[in-house]
């Protein structure tokens, strides 16, 4: 069964694709000031990020309030993305948005 998602950004579980990747999941505490979204704006609180590299370089953020059914891209994705690097990347996302202050896709 698939949730309606805003704006038709599909979950994660939709995301991975011939020759994409599977998406890394973490659940954080989003610092003061919260995490900016494209949709909605900062979003606060518990939320659940992933990171999936793309075929075109790339890799795109999701992040939910966690438990919720629709996703959001968080400002600053897709960003490119070295071969190789995702779960460090991924560290890096969950980083800033424990950090919070309104946190954006930071540069790689």
């Amino acid at each position: 069964m698939t949730n309606p998602q805003p704006d038709n950004i599909p979950g994660p579980e939709h995301c991975a694709g011939p020759g994409g990747s599977v998406p890394l999941t973490a659940h954080v505490k989003a610092g003061p000031g919260g995490a900016m979204t494209d949709e909605v704006g900062v979003i606060t609180g518990d939320v659940t990020l992933t990171s999936e590299a793309g075929q075109d370089g790339t890799v795109r953020i999701r992040i939910q309030y966690t438990g919720a059914d629709e996703w959001y891209t968080l400002t600053g994705s897709p960003a490119p993305l070295a071969p190789g690097t995702l779960a460090a990347f991924h560290e890096h996302v969950v980083d800033a948005v424990r950090a919070g202050g309104a946190a954006e896709v930071p540069d790689s």
